[in-house]
This record gives structure tokens, C-alpha cells and sequence, in this order.
């Protein structure tokens, strides 16, 4: 299978002008082959945002957004992950992706850690993981920028099946660290696909580092970004590879279980309040 990352500079506030790009980027990709695509976050709004600038941004889901992406998929006849603005029916605003087939909107998921950063000072977070996307590609996890810095979300999306995480990020100029180390440790510690799309350009205050990355399930790099412009990358996969958990170095002598010489029993710290 083919997927790729897109790394983009959204518009600013200008979900039209986006929604063009995106329309124009999904057609270079078709006509490659690609059968999966991810974007990064805020790419249809823009990241440095107020609360009010993005409560008028913000739609429901399903909404007039997810409808016009899903037409999109259809156009092009492929499967993306997008990051967007959403506005629950509680009124809350979220940072939210929305993954989109041509058969319709398969899922979406909502931010779980918000950094002090952009417009998640003012958004609420989500309040779940998952769940794992069965589809015709293959069983996909999302995750949302600094969900990535916490080793727990991308382990959850492994255990509950996941065989490539797709990540939309807005990672900052100064957050080498995620390209460099993060990514990869969270592919090779649950032996998964690993694709992470990245913006780059300048917003307000904000520069943002580019780097996007395709890993997997060993933890190496397929395929990076550069840190300033626009491009694609785009390789080939098979998922079915994250499901075989095992690694064997020297039969009988040297082997590793990622998933079964885990001892749950002892991580019981893991979910307790932060001081208890």
C-alpha cells in the first residue's frame, strides 16, 4: 500500500483557500497511487489562533467541513487524515482530526494533551484514545501533535491493534526532539507504522520545524521532510508487518517479545494522579 505525509503551509484563517490546497495536493497524490494520506494539524484553520478566532472556525462533526473533505475523498478516491477545528455539541471547541474515505467520514479524534502553545491554551481535550479504524488499508490510530510526547497513547493505539498511527502535528521550530527521537521510539516500542505530517512556515509567533516523517515498525526512517518547504513523501507499506511482534536476532539465543514480555502487573503507577 501507499501513503504519504503531506507538509503544508495552511492559509490563515482561510479554510477556503486550505480546502483548495488540499484539493490540489489530493490529486497530485492520486495520480501517484497513494492510498492514504495524512495532513497536518490546524490545516484547515491555522495553528496561532485566540479562542474567538477559533470559535468561528470551529464546526461540529459531521458538519459542513467533514462533508466537503469527504467530497474531496470521493473526487480522488482515497483515504485521509486531516486536523481541524471542531465545536461540540456541548459548545466546547476541540483540536480534532478527522480521518475520510471515499465511502464517507470513518472517524474522528479529539486532542487528549494540550500543551500551554498556539491555540490550545484556550481548546478542551479529549477525553479518549482511540478507537483503532478497521479499514480496507488496514487498522489506523490517530494522535495529535504533543500526544506524541507521552509514551501511553501511542501504546494504547498498539494494544488496541493499531497498525500505523497517523499523526497530524504543528510541531514548533524548536521541537527537534519529536522528528529525532519521539517518533521513532513510539514505532519501535510498539512495532507499528509510524506517519507523522508536519506543517512548516511562519504564524504569528509561531515557527514551525517541518521534518515529517514515514517509520516503521523497527523505528527506521523511511522517509523525512526538510525543515522549510513544501513537499510529499510518500512510500510503500504493508501494515500486516505491525501485527508480528516478535523479534528474532539469534534463534533459540537471542529473541523479544514487544508485547508479550510486557508485565502489566507492574505499571500500576501509570495510571495514578500525578503525586499520589
Amino acid at each position: 500500500m501507499r501513503i504519504a505525509t503531506v507538509q503544508m503551509e495552511p492559509v490563515w484563517k482561510d479554510q477556503g483557500a486550505n480546502l483548495a490546497q488540499v484539493d490540489r495536493l489530493l490529486g497530485e497524490l492520486a495520480a501517484q497511487g497513494v492510498r492514504l494520506a495524512v495532513f497536518p494539524e490546524c490545516a484547515l484553520s491555522g495553528y496561532e489562533l485566540t479562542l474567538d478566532e477559533a470559535s468561528h472556525l470551529a464546526h461540529p462533526l459531521p458538519g459542513p467541513q467533514s462533508s466537503a473533505l469527504v467530497d474531496l475523498a470521493q473526487k480522488h478516491g482515497l483515504f485521509f487524515q486531516i486536523g481541524l477545528l471542531e465545536q461540540g455539541r456541548d459548545g466546547a471547541i476541540y483540536n480534532s482530526c478527522v480521518l475520510v474515505s471515499p465511502g464517507g467520514l470513518v472517524g474522528s479524534y479529539r486532542k487528549t494533551h494540550l500543551p500551554y502553545l498556539g491555540v490550545d491554551r484556550y481548546l478542551t481535550p479529549g477525553e479518549q484514545i482511540g478507537p483503532v479504524l478497521e479499514t480496507d488499508l488496514g487498522r489506523l490510530g490517530s494522535l495529535i501533535c504533543y500526544d506524541l510526547r507521552f509514551p501511553e497513547p501511542a501504546r494504547v493505539l498498539a494494544l488496541l491493534g493499531a497498525q500505523i498511527i497517523l499523526v497530524s502535528t504543528a510541531w514548533p521550530a524548536s521541537a527537534h526532539l519529536y522528528p529525532e527521537f519521539l517518533a521513532r521510539a513510539r514505532a519501535a516500542e510498539n512495532g507499528v507504522y509510524l506517519a507523522a505530517a508536519n506543517r512548516i512556515g511562519r504564524e504569528g509567533a509561531g515557527t514551525y520545524l517541518g521534518r515529517s516523517l514515514i517509520i516503521n515498525p523497527s523505528g527506521s526512517v523511511l522517509a523525512e521532510g526538510s525543515e522549510d518547504r513544501a513537499e510529499v513523501l510518500i512510500c510503500d507499506i504493508a501494515a500486516d508487518e505491525s501485527d508480528e511482534k516478535r523479534r528474532i536476532f539469534i534463534p533459540g539465543e537471542y529473541e523479544l517479545d514487544l508485547f508479550g514480555d510486557r508485565r502489566p502487573e507492574l505499571y500500576g503507577a501509570l495510571v495514578q494522579e500525578s503525586g499520589a
